[in-house]
């Protein structure tokens, strides 16, 4: 009798679920990039928008 061997298909697997997870990873990043384009352009426009301004951290603590 002669037993035929099946391929081990591991390593395909493995580059599959890789290609996959990276592919899922930049479509989230691209997803989550856009949807701060529109604050970026208003803090760019006038700075006292954000959120984050440095007038408070560098100035001894002194608030407006």
């Amino acid at each position: 009798m002669s037993e035929v061997q099946e391929k081990d298909n591991f390593w395909l697997y493995i580059v599959i679920a890789v290609v996959l997870a990276a592919g899922a990873v930049l479509m989230v990043k691209n997803a989550e990039h856009d949807k701060y384009a529109t604050a970026a352009k208003n803090i760019a426009e006038d700075s006292a928008n954000s959120a984050y301004r440095n007038d408070v951290l560098h100035s001894g603590g002194a608030k407006r």
